[in-house]
C-alpha cells in the first residue's frame, strides 16, 4: 500500500492546477493512463473565456453564460467562477503561459481577444489555434520538479475504495483507490484521505467525436460506483464542426473560426443559419449543430461547409496555423476552399454532481474539470468557459480539501487487490465488437436529436450489454481494454438514464416528443444516485 496525502486522477488543466497547489502543502500523487501530456486539454482549440477587456463586463460574461445554459445554470456558481477567472489566469500567466497580444494605437502591448457563439464581447484568451496544448506544456514544466508530485504514468484507476465497501460503521468515505499498472498487469492500492477525479469528458461513448481516444468517461463511472451523485448526463455538447475527411480522425475546427468570420454553407454555397437563429453562426452551440444536422437531413449530404476563405491568407495563416497545415496536408486549402465539417460529440455538462469548491457527495472525493457537475454549464456550455472552470474549481478544491483536511479517525489499512481465479483476455474481438456497438447505439439513438423509443431502445441494449462486460470484468484479469469498456457502458447508460428522465427539450437534450420547456417539472437539474 503506498499513501499520499492526496491523489489526482488525470493530468488536465484542472488535475495538473489542484497537484501544484496542493503540492505546497502535503504529497501528492497524479495517475494518468497515458503519458502526463495525454489530456482533453491538449486538445482544445479556441480558448480561455475571461473578462479582460474595458469594453467587457462580468455582468455580460454571467449574462451570456446563463442564456446559454438555458435556464439550469446556477448563477451564483457561474457569478463566483467568472469573477474568479482573472485571478486564476494571472497566476497561469505567471507560470510562463503566453496568450497571443497585439499591439494598441498608443504603442503598447494588450490581449488578442477572440469571439466565440453565445458571447456578446470579444473575451477568448487564446494562443493561435493550440491553447489547450500550450497550457498543458506550461503545468507540466511547473510539475516537473516538483520534490512532493508524484506522477504515475500509464497507470489505470480501477475502483475508488470507501469505507462503506469495508465494512465500516462510520459516514461513508473514499479513503483510496485500486490502480493498474499496465506495464506489469498488477494493480497497486492507493491510500490517501483526498481523492480527486480529474479524468475529463466521455466523448468515446459516441462513433463521431472531437476527444481523444483516452475520454472514456472513468471518473463518472468510479464515482458512480462508490455511491456518489451524478448529474445533468444528458446534456451531451456536440461540437458543430468536425473537419469530415475520410484520413481525419477526431479533427476539430475551433469556433474561433465562426468567431473571425467563417460562415456555414450547403453544397451549393448557399449560407444557411439565417433559417435558424439571428445570431448566424454565433449562435450557442446547441442551436448550430441542431441546424448543421437539419440541413444534412434535409439535402440528404454528408457534411456542410465551413468557409473563412474571403478573409486575408495571411490572417488565417497566422491565426489558425494548426487548422491551415492539417488541412493543407489533406488537400484542403482552406485559405481558397471551404472546410467540410460535421457535428461531432465534444463535451459533457453533466457529470459527478459537486459544490462550488468542487466536493461530491461522497466524503473525501472531489471531482474537477469536464468530469464534474457543478452547475455553470446547465443545459449547454457556453464556449471556452470550460477551462476557466477547470481553473477556478480547481483551486476552490484544494483550498477547501487543505482546510478539512479529511482525516480518518482510525487508522485505516486497505487490502491488497485480490484477482481471484483468473485468466488471460483470449477474446479480445467480444470486447472491441462490444466496443464499437455502444458507440454506434449512442450514435444512432441518443444524439443531437432524440426520441422515447430510440432512448428505450438504448436502454434495453445498454442494459445487455453492461451485463455481458460485467461477466468479462469478473472471469478474466483486468486490463486497459476491459475497465474502459466498462466505464464507456456505465456512463452510457448514466446518459440514458438521464434522458429518459428530462420530458421536455431543453438546450443540448432534444426530443421529437417533447418539443419546448417544461418548467413546472423540469427546471431543475436530474440527479441519479446508485441504491
Amino acid at each position: 500500500m503506498k499513501t499520499f496525502d492526496h491523489v489526482v486522477v488525470g493530468s488536465g488543466i484542472a488535475g495538473l492546477t489542484y497537484a501544484l497547489k496542493a503540492a505546497e502543502r502535503g504529497t501528492v500523487a497524479i495517475v494518468t493512463k497515458k503519458s502526463r501530456a495525454d489530456s482533453n486539454t491538449a486538445w482544445a482549440q479556441g480558448g480561455i473565456a475571461c473578462v479582460t477587456s474595458n469594453e467587457d463586463s462580468i455582468a455580460l460574461h454571467v449574462r451570456d453564460t446563463l442564456i446559454a445554459g438555458d435556464g439550469l445554470c446556477d448563477e451564483e456558481v457561474v457569478r463566483t467562477i467568472v469573477s474568479e477567472g482573472p485571478e486564476r489566469i494571472a497566476e497561469l500567466v505567471a507560470l510562463g503561459m503566453n496568450f497571443d497580444e497585439r499591439s494598441t494605437p498608443e504603442g503598447g502591448r494588450e490581449p488578442d481577444l477572440g469571439r466565440e457563439g453565445g458571447h456578446s464581447k470579444r473575451r477568448i484568451l487564446h494562443a493561435k489555434d493550440a491553447t489547450g496544448f500550450e497550457i498543458e506544456k506550461t503545468l507540466l514544466a511547473a510539475i516537473a520538479a516538483h520534490p512532493n508530485i508524484t506522477v504515475m504514468e500509464n497507470h489505470m484507476a480501477v475502483d475508488l475504495i470507501t469505507t462503506g465497501k469495508l465494512g465500516y460503521a462510520m459516514q461513508d468515505s473514499c479513503v483510496g483507490l485500486y490502480v493498474l499498472d499496465e506495464a506489469s498487469g498488477e494493480v497497486e492500492t492507493l491510500r490517501t484521505d483526498v481523492t480527486v477525479l480529474a479524468t475529463g469528458g466521455c466523448g468515446r461513448v459516441y462513433l463521431y467525436t472531437t476527444n481523444p481516444d483516452i475520454a472514456t468517461g472513468d471518473g463518472v463511472a468510479m464515482a458512480w460506483r462508490a455511491g456518489a451523485a451524478i448529474s445533468n448526463m444528458e446534456f451531451m455538447q456536440f461540437h458543430p464542426t468536425c473537419l469530415y475527411h475520410p484520413q481525419a480522425k477526431s479533427f476539430l475546427i475551433t469556433e474561433a473560426v465562426r468567431g473571425e468570420g467563417g460562415i456555414l454553407i450547403d453544397e451549393k454555397g448557399h449560407r444557411f443559419m439565417q433559417k435558424y437563429d439571428e445570431r448566424l453562426e454565433l449562435a450557442p452551440r446547441d442551436i448550430v449543430a441542431r441546424a448543421i444536422d437539419a440541413e444534412m437531413k434535409r439535402t440528404g449530404k454528408s457534411c456542410v461547409y465551413l468557409d473563412i476563405s474571403h478573409k486575408p491568407s495571411d490572417f488565417i495563416r497566422e491565426r489558425f496555423p494548426n487548422i491551415y497545415e492539417t488541412c493543407k496536408g489533406l488537400g484542403i486549402d482552406i485559405t481558397r476552399k471551404p472546410i467540410p465539417v460535421v457535428p461531432a460529440a465534444h463535451y459533457q455538462c453533466g457529470g459527478v454532481k459537486t459544490d462550488i469548491n468542487g466536493e461530491t457527495t461522497l466524503r473525501g472525493l472531489y471531482t474537477v474539470g469536464e468530469a464534474a457537475c457543478t452547475g455553470l454549464h446547465g443545459a449547454n456550455r457556453l464556449a471556452s468557459n470550460s477551462l476557466l472552470e477547470a481553473l477556478v474549481i480547481a483551486h476552490r478544491a484544494e483550498a477547501k480539501a487543505s482546510r478539512n483536511h479529511h482525516r480518518q479517525e482510525i487508522e485505516i489499512t486497505l487490502p491488497e487487490w485480490r484477482p481471484g481465479k483468473v485468466q488471460d483476455v483470449d477474446e479480445l474481438v467480444v470486447i472491441y465488437h462490444n466496443w464499437d456497438e455502444i458507440r454506434r447505439l449512442m450514435w444512432d439513438y441518443v444524439g443531437i436529436v432524440r426520441t422515447d423509443k430510440r432512448l428505450q431502445r438504448a436502454a434495453h441494449r445498454l442494459c445487455n450489454l453492461q451485463t455481458e462486460i460485467q461477466e468479462f470484468y469478473w472471469n478474466f484479469k483486468i486490463t486497459a481494454d476491459l475497465l474502459e469498456l466498462r466505464n464507456l457502458a456505465t456512463t452510457a447508460a448514466l446518459i440514458v438514464d438521464c434522458a429518459l428522465n428530462r420530458k421536455e427539450s431543453r438546450g443540448l437534450h432534444y426530443t421529437l416528443d417533447h418539443l419546448g420547456h417544461d418548467d413546472a417539472k423540469f427546471l431543475r437539474d436530474t440527479v441519479l444516485r446508485k441504491i
